[in-house]
């Protein structure tokens, strides 16, 4: 099991020649509208190394575009809505190493674009509303992360969101809010259960309307896969880890999980400390963890365009990044 991965995959046989290509590790990222899976994504692929990475977001298999979802009384969130069936057998495809022809949804247009050839890189991110609703679909992830902000902070994202970048106002965001609601509770909201980690931002005082700085992170952590020791790192002697992250014991949808909280004063110094002890307890992560040397990891950008830095975010992207490589080490 030793060695460093990126240098050595997980491999699969190719059909017809017996040649040797490279398995894809494959990372879910589900969540509603808003939900932060962009900016979650964009954090990891940095650390992975973009060149190193392929993203793919399901809301390209839009059955229907924005005009026909309006005359026929449906909404991108509804699975009907949707050619599910297409996305489990590219992620199929995409496991086994081999390339897709992708729809392209655009967004500011609401129409649908010409495909797109994609092949996989060695890890690929699956980014998107109903990426578990099948269980064809959960069984192809190696790693399954569901974003479930505030819904008020959701609300707030979405706004700002579809006003700045798809010319939509302020009042036909809320009223689109009030529309899909329904699909959201029932189709959006249940895909948590599958999850290997559920990932919360919110704010540290209850109904704040900060938007995007100074948000606590609270990571429930599922026994569905193998965490880091945090109970051992977090309690070892002389921590100064303490007043900024902890971590509990809860239950979720009513079973028993970890909770790792992470708040939101967090100091680049305490998640660097953290980052350094995963590193050393896990060898083989040693190149890929710095945070120091990833500068760009963690950042928002603020309401005036400005970049801003969340360690919240940042040591969240890193802990998913530690699973995705993980998974490799595991396979190869």
């Amino acid at each position: 099991m030793a060695g460093v991965v990126g240098s050595s995959l997980p491999q699969v046989h190719d059909s017809g020649e017996g040649s040797v290509a490279q398995r894809p590790i494959i990372l879910g990222i589900v969540g509603d509208s808003a939900a932060g899976k962009t900016t979650l994504t964009r954090g990891i692929a940095q650390v992975l190394g973009e060149e190193n990475v392929t993203v793919i977001c399901t809301d390209d298999y839009h059955r229907y575009d924005r005009k026909q979802r309006a005359e026929l009384g449906i909404t991108a969130l509804h699975p009907d809505c949707n050619y599910l069936d297409i996305v489990q057998q590219h992620l199929t495809l995409l496991r086994t190493g081999q390339p897709i022809l992708k729809p392209v949804y655009n967004h500011s247009t609401g129409t649908f674009d010409p495909p797109e050839y994609v092949k996989p890189n060695k890890y690929v991110i699956v980014e998107g509303l109903l990426g578990y609703f099948t269980r064809g679909m959960r069984d192809s992830y190696d790693v399954k992360v569901y974003l479930a902000p505030p819904e008020h902070l959701r609300a707030l994202w979405k706004i700002k969101r579809d006003t700045r970048k798809r010319g939509y106002t302020e009042e036909q965001v809320r009223e689109e809010l009030k529309k899909r609601e329904p699909d959201s509770e029932a189709f959006i909201r249940p895909q948590r259960q599958w999850a290997d980690v559920v990932v919360t931002f919110y704010p540290p005082q209850e109904g704040s309307d900060q938007d995007e700085v100074l948000l606590n992170a609270r990571l429930v952590l599922r026994p569905t896969i193998p965490h880091p020791d945090f109970w051992q790192i977090l309690n070892a002697r002389d921590n100064h880890l303490s007043s900024a992250i902890r971590l509990d014991l809860d239950r979720d949808m009513g079973k028993p999980v970890d909770v790792l909280q992470i708040d939101a004063h967090a100091t680049a110094s305490q998640v660097i400390e953290l980052e350094r002890m995963l590193c050393n307890e896990i060898p083989y992560l040693g190149k890929f963890c710095s945070l120091e040397g990833n500068p760009n990891i963690g950042q928002l950008i603020g309401t005036t365009g400005e970049l801003l830095q969340s360690y919240p975010l940042a040591l969240t992207q890193l802990l998913i990044t530690y699973h995705m490589l993980k998974a490799a080490h595991i396979y190869q």
